[in-house]
């Protein structure tokens, strides 16, 4: 359908990837993978024709449609939301209203006349296309999906230039899903979306007719969607079968295999080296000098890139709280007469990690913003206990910060106790690097801001945090770091977010806030919806069997120890030879050096293929067989070379 055939791109002076080729076929099922700045979103860009290659060449099927979903940067107007939908159906709208007209015009032609029976042809044609496309159900198509988006009925008849950015990415998503194009591009589609319309999206993606691609940082929203990884990474498109839960494990196996065959070449790079400039003065030896240059000059030199550090960060630990934190009784908030919670009732003791769910509007926001005391209550009552110190970063928390500050002055202000080599690898975790940390605040876009607040919160926090969709903006290296610090967390957390895979992970308890009140369930997300939808019988139909793994760390994985090569008995060590040696020992001799340098070739031959099968991951088994296979090469390779220059030698001084 799709294909990129030895492409390579390049960013200004930094080669994103070279050498490319990649077979997009129409039941594509791929997540786009990377670090950041290893060019996923120009890959995606190439791929839907906005962008060009610099080598090699995109081939694409004739008539193929694809449809491209950016991060964001999108604005719709003149329509409404409705509307705006219904007009990636234009074409079948008009042929809706010729098929209406044919209708009259066939009740008004006479049936035995020419005119009629081209009308009734024209007539059947678009009633089979109709049908086929499903013409006669747009207004519930469109329907269907605004409200698996989260759009309400009274949002249909609005303007689209009356909603903010992510809506407006909500109503570009929408119009993609119901156009239904060959190819599906969604670049982090689920930036914009809470999580009860992430999780419609991925039951409407499971069940997409056509291909897709995507990139994301939601883990759980890559195990549940994709069956194949393509991975950005060393200049090159490496790609992984199964979801990304597979592809870690994958990854950590295909490096080690990397480092092996980089160790073995680094090996024989060394030996060849040793042997050229061991002999390079010796005119006996000048030939097989002179192959071993031409050898190493034939040498494809595999390279290791340089990992991401993995930083593990651990927050200062707080003072410790009184074992309540805060109590709830029958809590009231309204806004003019507007009731966004009506009675809410709960008790969070220490240690606590509260999840808090619920649907757009149901007043997840309005609960931390009077946790924090933000807003006043307006009835029951709201306590904090004793040592309670309370701590909230809010979506917007970027606005409580000092714009004329520098990034780096102003954490370290923030905690004069932790080392700045400490602070510059957090701060690297949040995606600021190099001369990233002395820019001035207030040259961040809010996005960015918001990322510093984080880490910010990070290196001190009081004993009760309150995080309002923390994990926005953050990439998945970022959220690890984040999770991490939270789990190992003495003090308290109550957090919003709409990644499932850092809900599950993290959260000891799920409040949910729905029609103005609050349900309190045991366990993480996992565990509610469990509960949610009525236990074991339901859970079976509403969650996939192998969840209760993906909430627990998987353990690491232990490796075989490789079967060692099997010695080979060294020959035994040549005679001295005398002062005068016996010819016909001699000719043996002489014999068996040339027999010895046409075998040394063959062996270097065999080990450069095992090197080769070594560099292209097949399976754990035969990457242990190649391997095997290699040492004991070498150690034939190792002898025969020893022996080779012992009788060289030998003949030499017979020579004499």
């Amino acid at each position: 359908m799709l294909q990129l055939a030895d492409a390579g791109k390049r960013f200004g002076h930094k080669l994103l990837f070279e050498h490319a080729n990649w077979l997009i076929t129409p039941d594509e099922r791929t997540a786009l993978v990377g670090a950041n700045g290893t060019g996923k979103s120009t890959l995606m860009k190439i791929l839907a024709g906005l962008d060009s290659l610099d080598y090699g060449a995109v081939q694409r099927t004739k008539g193929m449609t694809i449809g491209y979903l950016p991060q964001d940067g999108l604005a719709l107007t003149g329509r409404s939301v409705f509307e705006e939908c219904l007009s990636v159906f234009d074409e079948l709208r008009a042929m809706e209203k010729e098929f209406e007209q044919l209708a009259h015009s066939l009740a008004e032609l006479d049936p035995s006349g020419p005119e009629y029976a081209a009308a009734a042809e024209r007539y059947s044609h678009i009633e089979g296309r109709l049908r086929a496309l499903d013409g006669y159900a747009l207004d519930a198509q469109v329907g269907a999906v605004l409200t698996g988006l989260g759009f309400s009925k009274t949002d249909w008849t609005r303007q689209t230039e009356e909603f903010s950015g992510g809506w407006q990415m909500r109503i570009a998503l929408a119009k993609l899903l119901l156009a239904r194009p060959d190819l599906l591009l969604l670049d982090e589609p689920t930036n914009h979306l809470d999580l009860e319309t992430r999780n419609w999206l991925e039951n409407y993606l499971k069940s997409y007719p056509n291909g897709f691609i995507l990139i994301s940082h939601d883990r759980y929203f890559l195990d549940v969607t994709v069956n194949k990884i393509i991975e950005v990474w060393n200049k090159g498109l490496h790609t992984y079968h199964g979801n990304y839960e597979k592809y870690l494990t994958q990854k950590q196996e295909r490096r080690a295999q990397l480092e092996a065959a980089y160790r073995n070449q680094r090996d024989q790079i060394e030996h060849l080296e040793a042997f050229i400039n061991r002999f390079r003065y010796q005119a006996t030896k000048a030939k097989q000098v002179q192959s071993r240059i031409k050898e190493l000059d034939k040498i494809v030199r595999i390279e290791i890139p340089e990992e991401e550090p993995i930083i593990h960060f651990t927050f200062p630990q707080p003072p410790a709280s009184g074992r309540t934190v805060t109590e709830a009784i029958h809590l009231k908030k309204s806004y003019g007469q507007k009731e966004v919670l009506t009675d809410v009732n709960f008790t969070i003791e220490r240690g606590d990690r509260i999840a808090l769910v619920g649907a757009n509007g149901a007043g997840k926001s309005t609960l931390v913003r009077l946790l924090s005391g933000e807003d006043a209550p307006s009835g029951g009552s709201l306590k904090l206990g004793h040592n309670v110190l309370v701590e909230y970063f809010a979506q917007d928390q970027y606005k409580v910060l000092d714009p004329a500050a520098r990034m780096l002055d102003d954490i370290s202000r923030t905690a004069p106790k932790v080392p700045e080599t400490e602070l510059r690898s957090l701060l690297g975790c949040f995606l600021f690097s190099g001369d990233d940390v002395f820019k001035p605040l207030g040259v961040l876009s809010g996005g960015e801001r918001n990322r510093y607040a984080l880490a910010r919160i990070l290196v001190s926090p009081a004993n009760f945090l309150l995080l309002d969709e923390p994990t926005n903006h953050l990439d998945l290296r970022a959220k690890d770091v984040l999770l991490e610090a939270i789990q190992s967390f003495t003090g308290t957390v109550l957090f919003v977010s709409h990644d499932r895979y850092f809900i599950d992970r993290l959260a000891t308890r799920v409040f949910e806030v729905e029609n103005g009140v609050s349900h309190i369930y045991p366990g993480n997300y996992e565990e509610y919806l469990w509960r949610k939808e009525g236990g074991p019988g339901a859970m079976a139909t509403a969650i996939s069997n192998d969840l209760e793994t993906k909430a627990k760390p998987a353990p690491a994985p232990q490796p075989e120890p490789e079967p060692a090569a099997t010695p080979q008995a060294a020959p035994p060590p040549p005679e001295k030879p005398a002062k005068r040696m016996n010819p016909i020992k001699l000719k043996q001799m002489e014999d068996r050096v040339i027999t010895i340098e046409e075998e040394l070739p063959r062996l270097e031959a065999s080990i450069a293929e095992a090197e080769n099968a070594l560099a292209v991951f097949v399976s754990i088994d035969e990457t242990k067989r190649l391997t095997a296979e290699m040492a004991s090469l070498r150690e034939q390779h190792a002898q025969l070379t020893t022996e080779w220059e012992e009788l060289v030698l030998q003949l030499e001084e017979a020579s004499v």
